[in-house]
């Protein structure tokens, strides 16, 4: 009697024939079958990305819209589970905002961008976590809004110095677009929604599309010469490098916006008047600081601190724990992010990061270790 093959329980994106023909790598990830790397690697995949232009699928991404009679409406419904500014939220904009439990702490961080149709605000979540948002989501809006999912919907992210150049030949208006810019874009006779955002720090696309059109779309895009297929290794070396936050790692349920450093995810109204959950908490840490902060480490020498390394002053007392790290090929070297106790969270700082037993000398230092190259025109 055959086994039963484990990929073959997994879910599969609409781009999974076509990553497969690629000689991906394939590994499990938030129950998807995905690539991890193609025959590039994961080291010329991430300087591919930096140099030129890196496609990554991203479909395993919840795509939904929070639909009510009207703007005020759909924003102050999602007020009520965010503390971003969604009111003022301009039509074809997006922005970067959290999901927050009673206690303050981060469900999920999610994008929010509202297109030309009054009374819907579309969000997009993280892979693992869709199903528990979705749950959340519904069982606290408000009556007469409601969640709409687009399980049917693709999602690719075209990434790096040449997107804008290569996009630009089959979506001319895609060049004038800015960072956090939406727009309805045609490509060869696709429908798709374009925001000039990504999760690399380089300037870039993600682009939503029909389920059934995705892989033609990104056979297209991949028959550009500056354009390469990059799998799941390279974009966690890629956002570690541009500082982004990874959920699960480096912001929890436990952890703020404010100890997260991703105070520009609560509006500026919102840090007044409150009125979202965990807002005395969240309000608190605004005017008096975090007890403890996430900050950018980089380690001397060559060994890379692993998440899960503990983070020493110099004297040797424990101040707190490493949430990413790893090798930074454009920095050169390795780089990590972590908490610390906020009177060390100093840039400048001397620390010690403790790897296989061992102390290693390193210093917090301002993030993003490599520079953002978002295009604000």
């Amino acid at each position: 009697m055959g086994t039963k093959n484990l990929s073959d329980t997994r879910k599969k994106t609409p781009l999974h024939a076509l990553h497969q023909s690629l000689g991906a790598k394939m590994v499990p990830f938030a129950g998807y079958d995905m690539p991890v790397q193609y025959p590039l690697g994961v080291l010329k995949e991430h300087l591919h990305t930096r140099d030129k232009a890196g496609l990554f699928d991203v479909s395993h991404m919840g795509q939904a819209a929070i639909i009510a009679d009207n703007h005020e409406a759909a924003a102050a419904a999602l007020e009520t589970l965010v503390p971003g500014e969604m009111q003022k939220l301009g039509v074809w904009r997006q922005r970067y905002t959290v999901l927050l439990n009673d206690d303050g702490g981060i469900i999920d961080d999610l994008m929010v961008s509202r297109p030309d149709v009054n009374g819907r605000l579309n969000i997009v979540v993280n892979a693992a976590c869709k199903n528990k948002d979705y749950a959340h989501i519904e069982a606290r809006l408000p009556d007469g809004a409601r969640l709409e999912r687009f399980d049917d919907r693709g999602l690719i992210a075209l990434q790096g110095p040449k997107a804008a150049e290569v996009f630009a030949k089959h979506a001319p208006a895609a060049a004038e677009m800015k960072f956090m810019a939406v727009a309805p874009l045609t490509i060869a006779g696709i429908d798709v929604v374009v925001s000039r955002s990504g999760y690399t720090g380089e300037d870039g696309y993600e682009i939503s599309v029909a389920g059934e059109n995705t892989e033609k779309l990104a056979t297209l895009l991949l028959g550009d010469p500056d354009v390469a297929a990059i799998g799941l290794g390279a974009r966690d070396s890629l956002r570690l490098e541009a500082g982004l936050c990874l959920y699960g790692h480096d912001i929890t349920s436990e952890t703020s916006p404010v100890e997260g450093n991703i105070r520009f995810a609560i509006g500026k109204r919102r840090r007044e008047e409150g009125g979202f959950p965990g807002a005395a908490r969240i309000q608190k840490e605004i005017a008096e600081g975090p007890s403890r902060l996430r900050v950018g480490l980089k380690p001397e020498g060559r060994a890379p601190a692993r998440e899960g390394a503990d983070i020493q002053s110099v004297d040797g007392k424990t101040i707190g724990v490493v949430t990413s790290g790893g090798f930074g090929p454009t920095v050169g070297g390795p780089i990590a992010m972590g908490y610390v106790a906020a009177e060390n969270a100093t840039t400048g700082t001397d620390v010690q990061l403790i790897v296989r037993g061992k102390a290693l000398p390193a210093r917090v230092i301002d993030m993003p270790f490599a520079p953002h190259r978002y295009y604000r025109g």
